[in-house]
């Protein structure tokens, strides 16, 4: 009887190690997942923390505009200014050409 047992204690020990190297690892990953998302969010909060820019406007009734709005080519985007020179700036752009 005792051989049995220990025969079965013998045979499910590498299962059990096994489990709990598992369950470690997942619970490490977990972990190193919700670091990640911490970090990411703090950068998230930190980039939209950021000044804002001069050639930035708000228009009513369209929201936040970016570039000189009175040129032919303003994408009239908040996020691209035209598209000949979407990087800017506007000021010594050569292409500038005010609405009819």
């Amino acid at each position: 009887m005792f051989k049995t047992l220990l025969l079965i204690t013998i045979g499910l020990f590498p299962s059990l190690f096994s489990l709990w190297v598992i369950r470690k690892t997942q619970w490490r990953i977990r972990l190193r997942l919700q670091q990640a998302a911490i970090n990411a969010s703090r950068a998230r909060i930190q980039q939209n923390l950021r000044p804002v820019t001069g050639d930035r406007y708000y228009l009513e009734g369209v929201g936040f505009l970016i570039g000189d709005i009175s040129c032919k080519f303003n994408a009239r985007s908040g996020y691209l200014r035209c598209a000949i020179n979407p990087n800017g700036p506007c000021e010594s752009c050569r292409y500038y050409e005010p609405k009819d």
